[in-house]
């Protein structure tokens, strides 16, 4: 409390004083944006690309005599393979007598001696402008590179819109952590820019990246000055160079990242040896709003940041500094250098030929490949990337059985790369069954302990799944694998699709989220009914705008795709419920004799809130009406994580909880009768159609068979009360003749109609139209 009186007291005048400059660099960017709109003109002249048979290594320096004697000779050796290429030192008014060093020992660099220190980005401006080569390789004085790090560089610059290829960084200790690998990422979250690297070991070619570092880059000397260079606006240091990359990528170039390329930072810490710790932190806020008042074009964008950056500062007062948050010091110098910012502002304006969301997009892989590499619309085999938010391996939930089947059955048609998470990094080894049928599999463990959400608009389900590891894995495995098609699992994975010109994708709905939510309302008492309403709008809001997004969405009934197209009859033609919700029937041995036995069956994940709710109205309701007209009878409860055996009713002992089982087909083949007392969700039960391939006969509730059987005894008896369920469940207990042949009937439906094989070569045909359709 008292550190945050005290920061209270230092911070006070400067918080009044923000609320004049602060709205008042808001107003002033955005009439700068007016401005523009009615006089501003682009200036972007015609793509060129650079000579790249010679390079020039441009090293600023200031005082760093003794680096210069330790890492220079490297440099000097990797350049020795052609006569064109220059190493070029750009001495920033040194005091420590580098100028003369190198005038004596290295007399084959050339030397760019400054009078004053211009600090790092007008060093290096300095360093460019006298270059004699197209490409300029920008290296820190304590750089150690490879022997062989130039010409992956130079053989990144493979076309006219390549600005810069960066390389790829370590430490000379390999227990360091590597927070600095020249694998760059970069977005915008709560008004702000927000970069990392990434380490990164499966990336063995050029991928893109958000910017090239500024000591450990090879860049297109003519667009690097046609953008101006590094800005003076961010001195004195921290940023130029994540702001010239961003400029590029509006300017419609691309930055990559080579691995091949490798360099060695061997002597971090330079700045800080200068600088107190807090004048560097000082400076980058100062820089990170700048960014932005720079750069950020987008109405709504800059409004969040300003918003977001004056909360922060509040924050900071009571919480304490942190590099994510903006200081009301921070805004105060920031608002001192507002004239300036403005000039680069109305420059970086005429210099973008993209927004700032396709600036963001196309520094990610599967943006990235589907903006600038070449796709062919009608591939000989097609490559696509399967993403399930649950593991695949063994499949004992109703969603893992189809992605099971459609992996099966894909995987012989196409390429198939699959991504899916696990709880558990012990999960990860039971997809050893799908290996055989996959080109690819990788995996994510799930993290718990997502945000609460209170008062989000987007629903739980969702920001469940959300995170920015399994976003990049989809960027990484599209880009690496040139995928033509991604096929999502669940609405709650929908979140990572975009605005795809030309690669196709589709999203399985294993059930319609809003219209589950709506049906399992009627189960919740007053307390439940109202949060459960702030969920379904939740849902609603989330899936109307989502599903617009892709070019298929899949169903698992027709009722389903109806229920969608009531809501967004835009999308006929895109929802189909005829591609995914099926089974490999030829793996469920057919028991065609009638059943006389006495024991029902009930099957499904507990983890699945429905089928609790199910078995419990079963086992309260209908069993002991079951029991009273057939004493004998007895009910087997099959599934992963059951319920303890003490929280249910044993019906004096006629019901038996098996839990999880490896084999389903045994109690498929042993039991008589199959219940499928399901009250709420939406969508296909797998369980059902397992059923109806074994030959069980089944009794279910209509919203059980949704999509399966509307006509009681065509293939399932149906009723949705107690007394009308039990009574079915004892006339085919008493009748096993006629329910063996409803079975028959069950069988011979679900072989034609949803039959996994069948389905998937629909589904590959699908996606070659779809393809074939955007490259048009």
């Amino acid at each position: 409390m008292a550190s945050a009186f005290l920061r209270l007291l230092k911070q006070l005048p400067l918080a009044v004083l923000s609320l004049a400059y602060v709205p008042l660099s808001w107003a002033a960017l955005w009439l700068a944006d007016i401005c523009f709109f009615f006089f501003g003109r682009r200036r972007l002249t015609p793509d060129s690309r650079p000579a790249t048979a010679s390079a020039t290594v441009v090293i600023p320096n200031w005082n760093g005599r003794d680096l210069l004697e330790k890492y220079l000779p490297s440099v000097l050796d990797a350049m020795r393979g052609h006569p064109g290429n220059e190493v070029l030192v750009v001495d920033n008014g040194s005091t420590d007598g580098s100028a003369d060093f190198l005038r004596t020992h290295f007399p084959e660099v050339n030397l760019l001696a400054l009078p004053h220190n211009l600090g790092f980005g007008g060093g290096s401006n300095a360093g460019f402008r006298a270059a004699k080569n197209d490409i300029v390789v920008l290296l820190n004085s304590d750089m150690r590179v490879d022997a062989g790090f130039l010409q992956p560089l130079l053989d990144g610059f493979s076309d006219e819109k390549v600005f810069a290829v960066s390389c790829q960084i370590f430490f000379s200790d390999p227990v360091r952590q590597r927070e600095e690998t020249g694998l760059t990422q970069g977005w915008w979250a709560r008004g702000g820019l927000r970069v990392r690297h990434y380490d990164e070991p499966q990336i063995f070619s050029p991928f893109p990246c958000f910017y090239g570092g500024g000591g450990s880059c090879a860049f297109d000397r003519r667009k690097f000055l046609s953008l101006g260079g590094f800005d003076h606006l961010l001195r004195p240091f921290y940023l130029e160079d994540t702001d010239l990359g961003y400029m590029a990528w509006k300017r419609g170039w691309k930055v990559l990242y080579q691995p091949a390329s490798k360099v060695w930072h061997e002597h971090r810490g330079t700045i800080g040896k200068k600088f107190s710790r807090a004048y560097i932190d000082g400076v980058i806020r100062k820089n990170f709003l700048l960014f932005c008042w720079k750069n950020i074009h987008q109405p709504s964008w800059l409004a969040a940041h300003f918003l977001y950056s004056w909360a922060g500062a509040v924050l900071s007062v009571a919480a304490g500094d942190s590099l994510e948050r903006a200081g009301f010091d921070g805004l105060a110098r920031a608002f001192l250098q507002l004239p300036e910012a403005l000039r680069a502002r109305w420059r970086a304006r005429s210099l973008a030929a993209v927004d700032d969301a396709e600036a963001f997009r196309r520094p990610m892989g599967g943006y990235f490949r589907d903006r600038f590499e070449p796709i062919d619309p009608h591939p000989e085999r097609l490559r696509v990337l399967l993403v399930s938010p649950y593991p695949i391996c063994p499949p004992i939930h109703g969603g893992g059985v189809f992605m099971h089947g459609a992996v099966r059955s894909l995987g012989p048609l196409v390429d198939l790369h699959v991504i899916a998470m696990v709880d558990d990094p012990r999960e990860m080894q039971a997809h050893a069954a799908i290996l055989d049928c996959t080109a690819s599999l990788e995996f994510i463990v799930r993290l718990e302990g997502q945000p609460k959400g209170i008062g989000a608009i987007t629903p739980f389900a969702i920001r469940e799944f959300r995170g920015r590891e399994l976003e990049w894995l989809i960027h990484r495995q599209i880009f690496n694998h040139k995928i033509h098609a991604v096929q999502l699992e669940y609405t709650q994975l929908g979140q990572y699709a975009g605005p795809y010109r030309r690669l196709v994708w589709t999203l399985f709905e294993h059930d319609v989220y809003f219209q589950s939510v709506a049906r399992i309302l009627k189960s919740f008492g007053l307390f439940g009914k109202l949060k459960g309403s702030v969920e379904y709008l939740r849902a609603l809001h989330y899936e109307l705008r989502l599903l617009p997004k892709f070019d298929e969405i899949q169903t698992c009934t027709e009722e389903n795709t109806r229920h969608v197209l009531s809501f967004l009859p835009e999308l006929e033609g895109r929802v189909h419920h005829h591609l995914r919700a099926g089974i490999d029937t030829s793996a469920y041995p057919y028991r065609s004799a009638p059943r006389r036995g006495r024991t029902l069956l009930f099957l499904g994940s507990f983890r699945h809130l429905p089928n609790r709710a199910a078995l419990n109205w079963f086992l309260a309701e209908v069993m002991p009406r079951v029991l009273r007209e057939e004493p004998d009878a007895r009910l087997k409860v099959i599934g992963s994580d059951p319920p303890a055996v003490h929280t249910i009713p044993d019906c004096g002992g006629a019901v038996e909880l098996i839990g999880f089982v490896d084999d389903i087909l045994r109690p498929f083949a042993e039991c008589d009768i199959f219940v499928c007392p399901i009250l709420s969700g939406s969508g296909v039960r797998v369980k059902l159609l397992e059923a109806f391939a074994s030959g069980i006969p089944c009794v279910s509730t209509r919203i059980g068979a949704e999509g399966l059987s509307a006509e009681d005894g065509q293939y399932c008896s149906l009723a949705d009360d107690p007394a009308g369920f039990a009574a079915r469940v004892v006339a085919l207990l008493r009748n096993p003749e006629d329910a063996c042949a409803m079975a028959a009937r069950a069988r011979e439906f679900v072989a034609a109609r949803h039959d996994t094989a069948a389905m998937s070569r629909r589904l590959e045909a699908v996606y070659r139209e779809i393809l074939a359709r955007k490259a048009q």
